[in-house]
């Protein structure tokens, strides 16, 4: 059956679909010895696919991850700037994974892998609906009753964010705890939504995404998610990949 080549290279776990529709405009990638311009090609099973002058890895079984991301640590491949990044202090046993979304140098916590980029990409959208949730401490006497219109949304300089569910959880002495619930996750979001109530972040934990919680790993911890878990909270997608 054939599929389109950005997708069969996102499913060889080697890159987002994204990434692979720049790498062939990059001029990065050959099918049966020809050089491809365009990523609106489809490739079938039997051809020979060449990136950066190797074969395309034999895809694997779909397998996903989650691991509690350290504070200091870039969600990236590489950084311009030389910060580490995630890939510099994973397990040297995990295969060529990607990141479910990102999580910002300074935020910490759940933070789920996978070797597959058609799953990555689907589980980022918007319209799967899960939800995730924040562990954050603010700095301030935070007022409850200043969280309340946040479930309707705010649109902070001319950028709109969706519903968000903030409650406080407690208050110590000049900090607090708030728990926070949203289905979007744009760049930076809650940062720059508790900036904008007056609320400076100091510490930001994603304790869940999805189905899929931090649960009791700890900080630098990778633990698999089990297959018979991950076909049951994903059905819609291994049904799309049949």
């Amino acid at each position: 059956m054939a599929d389109r080549i950005a997708k069969v290279m996102a499913r060889a776990g080697l890159c987002s679909r994204r990434q692979a529709e720049q790498w062939i405009l990059d001029g990065r990638v050959k099918v049966n010895g020809k050089l491809l311009t365009t990523p609106a090609n489809t490739v079938e099973p039997s051809d020979k696919v060449i990136v950066d002058g190797k074969p395309l890895p034999q895809q694997e079984e779909t397998r996903l991850w989650a691991y509690y991301k350290p504070k200091g640590l870039v969600t990236s491949n590489k950084d311009e700037k030389g910060r580490a990044t995630i890939y510099d202090k994973l397990p040297e046993h995990l295969p060529r994974v990607m990141s479910v979304g990102r999580l910002d140098l300074n935020s910490e916590g759940l933070l789920l892998l996978t070797n597959d980029g058609e799953l990555s990409r689907h589980l980022e959208l918007p319209s799967t609906g899960w939800i995730r949730k924040y562990r954050v401490r603010v700095h301030g006497q935070v007022e409850p009753e200043k969280l309340l219109p946040l479930e309707k949304g705010v649109t902070i300089e001319g950028m709109t964010y969706g519903p968000i569910k903030a409650i406080l959880e407690k208050q110590q002495g000049g900090n607090a705890w708030i728990m926070v619930s949203l289905t979007e996750g744009k760049n930076r979001e809650i940062r720059k939504v508790m900036e904008h109530l007056g609320y400076q972040v100091n510490r930001l934990i994603r304790i869940s995404y999805g189905p899929f919680s931090l649960g009791n790993l700890k900080e630098g911890e990778v633990k698999a998610v089990p297959r018979k878990v991950l076909h049951e909270q994903i059905t819609k997608f291994f049904e799309g990949t049949k």
